[in-house]
């Protein structure tokens, strides 16, 4: 009773598309989960994500789950997750991509889940890292440590969306890795919220690697074209 008048005087809506959703459906409407723009990149090792990294990280595997359309689904559901405290997006899409990832021969030996950090300042800001709950969630579904203390952000940058070259060099130096002896020999899987250019990505892949005898795989939430 209360939970029916609370809906009534605050509807749900969809993440997706802003739709009012039914008292069944949570985070995004039927319809949207139906339309979402999945990759499959899981489906096939040489993908454009993991071609986007050749000659720049050495990797075991690299995917994303969907494509990010400028004005699009995805993107309206990555600003709700960013800008309008709606976490639950990150956690649906790392419950239901934890599915396919459990398919992947490559990530069958991940021990430590860990997502891109953000800078103190940043975090502060914002109250919560953006891939926290999808990157709980995969190590939810897969069985696997989720891991945000290995890699550090040092430097302050600025957004992706408006970086130019000068800043984009500069994120090369942006982050730092903790580790202990303890680390080596492990397979990390780096995550993120959106591969773009994928320099974030590189930088962090190229801390982890300096653990003896590390291996990096990388999963995002989308692919932008």
């Amino acid at each position: 009773m209360l939970s029916s008048l609370f809906n009534l005087l605050f509807p749900k809506t969809c993440n997706g598309c802003d739709g009012l959703l039914l008292e069944s459906e949570d985070v995004v409407c039927t319809a949207c989960r139906h339309d979402m723009p999945f990759t499959l990149h899981h489906l096939n090792a040489e993908n454009e994500t993991f071609k986007k990294f050749y000659g720049r990280l050495p990797l075991e595997h690299a995917s994303a789950f969907l494509y990010f359309h400028k004005e699009g689904m995805v993107q309206q559901m990555v600003h709700n997750l960013k800008y309008r405290k709606q976490q639950e997006v990150g956690r649906l899409l790392g419950q239901l991509h934890a599915e396919d990832l459990k398919t992947v021969e490559a990530l069958k030996d991940v021990t430590d889940i860990i997502p891109v950090p953000m800078h103190p300042k940043k975090l502060r800001q914002r109250g919560y890292n953006q891939v926290t709950e999808f990157g709980k969630a995969l190590a939810e579904g897969l069985g696997k440590n989720y891991n945000e203390a290995i890699l550090v952000k040092k430097v302050h940058t600025q957004t992706q969306t408006k970086k130019n070259l000068a800043a984009r060099a500069a994120i090369a130096n942006a982050f730092d890795v903790n580790f202990t002896e303890a680390d080596s020999g492990r397979h990390f899987l780096l995550i993120d919220d959106v591969i773009t250019t994928g320099s974030t990505l590189e930088a962090c892949g190229r801390e982890l690697l300096k653990i003896p005898g590390a291996k990096v795989s990388i999963v995002t939430m989308a692919y932008a074209h």
